[in-house]
């Protein structure tokens, strides 16, 4: 494990106790998407070594196509709704992730990024983002009438369900940066507060 996260953090991450078991640290992720649970688990795995990613559905509670602020009220009410779930059914886990794909106007310019919200048991909660990568008008008109990216990327490239495998980021990119990697950076920076404790939450 990587001793850059509190010790607060580490009791249930590994732990050899007598009978030679090691206690594996469950992570709840607010979906069942495989992209999204491989990039949690890609990121956890850079910070502890014994984890375990279980997918729950539940509901975010904002538009299927969140715009601006809506991204990261559906994040943060994924992961509060999982910790609720874990709390209701006693299956201590101790961390819970929402991620929530969105779209931002800035600079009078539209962009996809996705919103990352982490809550730990102890109700301790951040948030990081993706990369934001501009869109095209032809895309960006649909998705402000609430067409899902993923739906109007399934038109576009001609596939099926293209928001678990490359994504949107990968068609715009060439092949070059799938939807996992376009996460990552984003959990990660979510992470932060975690690895600083006393400087984010006192």
């Amino acid at each position: 494990m990587n001793q850059s996260f509190p010790k607060e953090l580490w009791n249930t991450t590994q732990i050899i106790l007598s009978t030679n078991k090691i206690l594996i640290m469950k992570i709840l992720v607010g979906s069942k998407n495989p992209v999204k649970l491989k990039a949690v688990e890609e990121t956890f795995l850079l910070y502890f070594k014994n984890v375990k990613i279980i997918g729950m559905s539940v509901n975010s509670e904002v538009s299927d196509q969140p715009i601006n602020e809506e991204t990261y009220i559906g994040a943060e009410n994924r992961a509060i709704k999982l910790q609720k779930l874990n709390n209701d059914q006693s299956l201590d886990a101790e961390f819970f992730v929402g991620i929530e794909g969105g779209i931002q106007q800035t600079y009078n310019k539209w962009f996809a990024f996705g919103c990352m919200c982490i809550i730990h048991k102890s109700g301790k909660k951040s948030f990081g983002t993706s990369a934001h990568f501009e869109l095209p008008e032809i895309v960006t008109k649909q998705l402000l009438e609430r067409k899902e990216l993923g739906h109007v990327m399934d038109e576009i490239m001609d596939q099926e369900n293209t928001k678990q495998k490359g994504g949107a980021i990968s068609y715009f990119t060439n092949g070059k940066m799938s939807r996992k990697e376009l996460y990552i950076p984003g959990l990660i920076s979510a992470l932060v507060p975690f690895q600083h404790e006393k400087m984010y939450f006192g």
